[in-house]
């Protein structure tokens, strides 16, 4: 009887995971960061993770904008701040955050502007936009963009956001970036101060 749930449940993780292979892939990150933070107390590991020094941190910091890589950069966060300047490690995570946002910004500007623009001709597209108020396109996008880029959700889409809003020039988007990465670093930072 048992044998029988066990086969039916392994045909059943199968299937779905053939059919949602990228739900997989970041359920399998979660895992992941799970075990990169449970194995917080495994002293070899540790010393490794702080031996890379603020070398880490920044290329933790890379990792913490995209979405695949977001949970176990989170996690190596936790460990890194444990044992540096938290000042320090999260102005130089949030510069990695900036560069790997940079990356996703100018290829949804330059790559995929042609299909932005096209998309926004589609009659669904029109409709939503007749039927946002301005005032709810000019200030809820930047807000949710905003929030989606300083916390561990894919930057991606928040960056997406931004970048197919006219409105947002380079110089702009960079300071956006970096601030609201940093400010999500650093509170990574505080949990991971409070957990002990």
């Amino acid at each position: 009887m048992k044998s029988r749930m066990t086969m039916h449940y392994n045909k059943l993780a199968v299937k779905y995971a053939g059919k949602y292979p990228k739900f997989l892939l970041l359920f399998l990150t979660f895992l992941l960061a799970y075990l990169i933070f449970d194995g917080r107390a495994y002293p070899p590991f540790n010393d490794f993770l702080l031996s890379t020094g603020y070398f880490g941190t920044f290329l933790a910091g890379i990792m913490f904008a995209y979405g695949f890589t977001a949970a176990p950069a989170t996690a190596v966060l936790l460990i890194l701040g444990k044992g540096q300047n938290i000042l320090l490690a999260g102005l130089i995570a949030g510069f990695g955050a900036l560069v790997s946002d940079l990356l996703i910004f100018r290829f949804v500007e330059h790559s995929m502007s042609d299909e932005i623009r096209k998309l926004s001709k589609e009659k669904i597209s029109l409709y939503i936009n007749r039927k946002t108020p301005s005032i709810l396109k000019k200030y809820l996008i930047p807000v949710v963009a905003g929030f989606i880029i300083a916390s561990p959700l894919p930057d991606e889409i928040g960056v997406s956001l931004l970048a197919a809003s006219r409105t947002i020039s380079l110089k702009i988007f960079l300071v956006i970036s970096y601030l609201l990465n940093t400010i999500g670093i650093f509170s990574i930072f505080y949990i991971g101060s409070i957990i002990s």
